[in-house]
């Protein structure tokens, strides 16, 4: 059995071997199918599969890219199963599998962590997610998840500086940032030391390098600027404080979920899963899962099909 969840900008893929996270954009044709072929070792091999990537705005609906998703997958995987919003695997394409892999990773986790709240930080977003509540969970789809604080959406790699920040200080002035797509999160953290380079697995807004130095440079931009007016000590100030803000934000979302859930402990996950857990006082799921953790849907779903071992319910056509 393997596991896979399709994203819009991560193909992530889980099996015997451990986790593999492929960049691969949808909004820019990557090859979904032949990313999946060398993990196809007969036939019949299963796969169980979760999806995020029918938004990519490729797609003239989701529908449509439900079905693209379905179909690449099947062309290699013949037998793939798909994991919906109703927790219910199914063969074919329907409404319900649109964003409904943090649902798996609800699914595999509840009985283990019934009290916790799962806090899964990955490039794009960060899913906030009171396991205690599963079955209210179901059916959720991710327009409801933004209005109840379940979904925040900044993650440590894609989020643009101006989505998270309007003004920073520079030299102690207030200075309002630029709209334009300088920088991004990734170049925060690797500034930060948060993550390093070879985690920085998305493109660069410039398409330049993925070093302290390039990533300075970008965050310069963000006020309309460049290293020499400003300075290194003014350009990692701006992403310190794009950190302390996109912190402030995921921890205040976390508190207002927790307490209406009742729950008692906090789990992390995804690649910014030992920086949330240390802001929040968290258990860091990788320190059980290991690397896993990183690409927790895809070895959730994986999980989840193994366990129940039975019989798939069918829903829509075998083409999708």
């Amino acid at each position: 059995m393997i596991g896979i969840d399709v994203g819009g900008a991560n193909l992530k893929v889980v099996d015997d071997d451990g986790a593999r996270i492929h960049y691969c954009p949808l909004y820019e044709e990557a090859p979904l199918t032949d990313l999946l072929e060398p993990y196809a070792k007969d036939g019949s091999f299963q796969a169980a599969v979760v999806m995020s990537g029918e938004l990519a705005d490729c797609f003239s609906d989701k529908m449509q890219g439900i079905r693209f998703i379905v179909d690449a997958v099947r062309e290699v995987f013949p037998g793939a199963m798909f994991y919906g919003t109703d927790a219910i695997f199914h063969t074919g394409a329907v409404q319900q599998l649109a964003a409904a892999n943090w649902l798996a990773s609800a699914d595999f986790l509840r009985e283990r962590y019934p009290d916790a709240v799962l806090v899964d930080m990955g490039s794009t977003t960060t899913d906030i997610i009171p396991l205690s509540m599963f079955d209210r969970l179901k059916g959720l789809t991710d327009l409801l998840r933004l209005q109840r604080g379940y979904l925040v959406y900044t993650g440590m790699l894609r989020t643009t500086i101006p989505a998270v920040l309007r003004t920073v200080k520079i030299d102690s002035i207030e200075t309002p940032v630029s709209s334009e797509y300088f920088a991004t999160s990734a170049d925060a953290h690797l500034v930060l030391g948060h993550i390093g380079a070879n985690e920085y697995s998305c493109e660069t807004p410039d398409k330049k390098g993925k070093t302290k130095e390039a990533a300075l440079c970008r965050l310069a931009r963000v006020v309309c600027s460049d290293l020499a007016e400003i300075g290194k000590k003014n350009a990692t100030g701006i992403a310190a404080q794009f950190w302390e803000t996109q912190r402030t934000l995921i921890c205040n979302h976390v508190e207002s979920v927790a307490g209406a859930a009742g729950a008692s402990s906090v789990i992390t996950a995804g690649i910014g899963s030992a920086l949330v857990a240390r802001e929040l006082g968290g258990t860091d799921l990788a320190r059980e899962l290991g690397p896993v953790s990183d690409a927790l849907p895809a070895y959730a779903v994986r999980e989840v099909a193994l366990r129940r071992n039975r019989p798939v319910k069918h829903y829509g056509s075998k083409k999708g």
